[in-house]
């Protein structure tokens, strides 16, 4: 194990912190708020911690697989901890537990939140709480490689700890014009959309909050009501975006290169047909309830987008639907977006490698001889990578499941349980019951908020890196 490398990333991270907390910092300069010594005495103490912990350049700085998931693991717990840190010290959030839960929430981009009036926060925590979002979405560890060669060709094995999705390839050669790529495009579309809500009407302080809160697909909202008292044009800008966002990126880097081919795979199709066909069936739900088709459409199309992107936003209180849709709404929470975006769930593609592995394991059934092989747009799909969906699954059963026992003992009903777990591990937000969209996760005990703190991490870290904390192998020499 290398430590010394390991400490000398952490530094790095502590080191980008400060840089991350200059945002609300400078957000408080100018509103003339008190936070404004919290937030800077935070990262002057991020910033010297980083400087003295990477004074010394480690002798070895290869790493290997086994780094790299502790490396990502350890990232975002660090991170975390001291994005907790301004939320306490301010007084805006007076439990630390409490602020380590929204601190993990905003960097997990999941968007659930212990805080019942946002709208009385000062304008730093709020764009603080915004901007964890967009630091989380694309992993921070992917930004941080973006500007810093930190150990040559060997930081890949960091890339597939952090990145979501079953498998992670390079777009170029070297990984860190990959990250370089990967950030530009998130930047790109971020400002997207930042530029198309000013010209919809917002003013550049909600506009900015809600661009960067959509782009890391996190859903943290300025308003109590989310995006519901927002006027139908904006609802549907956010909407497209949410979506965009949803999509693999690597799927706008061929777009980039005219390789419509490459770009609208398998995964991006059933992605889209799954938005369209659930809006449908959902808005034909609720009709009776709005009696007009436009809203019926454009409120089921949100909540659709909103939930497999995981982005957690809301334009109505979708706990008080119709029980199909309902339902629906929870089954989509599992499914996520696609692979290498910035949203959270189970993602397509794992969803489609399982079900080609059944229909294998069918026709096996069928003709025991028969030598057949998984393949997804034409490519085998690795056995490797078929084995690495099986156990993530299992782990994920086995995650779900303890976590819902858990819960069980703050004696809360059952699909506010179910849900809170759903929302934590998927990285979605808000749940149904007692934790749905009008609601939110101040009603649990401390001791379980800890167990959704856990589950809000190892959901956007995809359950390995932080599993293998608690593995003896993993600390063996």
């Amino acid at each position: 194990m290398n430590y010394r490398m390991i400490g000398n990333i952490l530094g790095w991270l502590m080191i980008f912190e400060s840089l991350f907390l200059a945002v609300p910092t400078l957000t408080a300069a100018i509103c003339l708020e008190s936070t404004f010594f919290v937030f800077a005495g935070t990262a002057l103490f991020c910033l010297a911690a980083g400087l003295l912990i990477t004074r010394k350049k480690p002798p070895n700085i290869t790493l290997y697989s086994r780094e790299g998931f502790i490396i990502v693991a350890l990232s975002w717990i660090v991170l975390s901890l001291f994005g907790a840190v301004p939320y306490f010290l301010s007084g805006t959030i007076p439990s630390f537990i409490d602020a380590v839960f929204e601190s993990v929430s905003g960097f997990s981009t999941t968007g659930a939140t212990i805080i019942n009036d946002v709208e009385i926060l000062p304008k730093s925590i709020l764009i603080w709480r915004s901007f964890t979002h967009w630091v989380g979405g694309m992993g921070v560890l992917v930004f941080i490689m973006a500007f810093l060669p930190l150990s040559g060709g060997q930081n890949m094995h960091i890339m597939k700890a952090e990145s979501p999705g079953p498998s992670v390839g390079k777009l170029v050669p070297h990984v860190r014009t990959t990250a370089l790529l990967l950030y530009s495009m998130y930047l790109a579309l971020t400002l997207a959309e930042f530029i198309v809500l000013l010209i919809g009407g917002m003013d550049p302080f909600e506009a900015f909050n809600t661009a960067i809160a959509t782009a890391g697909t996190g859903g943290f909202g300025i308003k109590n009501s989310s995006m519901g008292g927002y006027p139908a044009h904006i609802q549907i800008i956010v909407t497209v975006f949410m979506l965009l966002f949803a999509i693999n990126f690597n799927s706008y880097f061929f777009l980039g290169r005219f390789k419509f081919k490459e770009a609208f795979t398998t995964e991006v199709i059933v992605f889209l047909l799954t938005v369209a066909l659930s809006s449908t069936v959902i808005a034909l739900n609720i009709h009776s309830i709005y009696q007009d088709w436009g809203d019926s459409f454009r409120h089921s199309t949100f909540t659709v987008a909103t939930i497999m992107s995981t982005t957690g936003f809301s334009t109505e209180d979708f706990n008080m639907w119709p029980e199909l849709s309902r339902a629906l709404i929870v089954m989509l929470m599992f499914v996520g977006g696609c692979a290498g975006s910035t949203c959270g769930g189970i993602k397509i593609s794992r969803f489609l490698i399982l079900f080609k592995g059944l229909k294998k394991e069918l026709d096996v059934l069928i003709h025991p001889k028969q030598v057949k092989k998984i393949k997804l747009d034409g490519h085998t799909v690795e056995h490797d990578v078929v084995r690495s969906v099986n156990v993530y699954m299992v782990c994920y059963v086995l995650v779900f499941a303890v976590s819902m026992l858990i819960l069980s003992f703050d004696n809360l009903d059952l699909i506010t349980n179910f849900t809170a777990v759903a929302s934590a591990v998927n990285n979605v937000g808000p749940g149904l019951e007692l934790v749905g969209p009008s609601s939110n996760f101040s009603i649990f005990s401390d001791p379980t908020k800890i167990i959704l703190i856990f589950d809000m991490l190892a959901g956007r870290l995809e359950l390995f890196p932080i599993l293998l904390l608690f593995s003896p192998n993993t600390w063996k020499k």
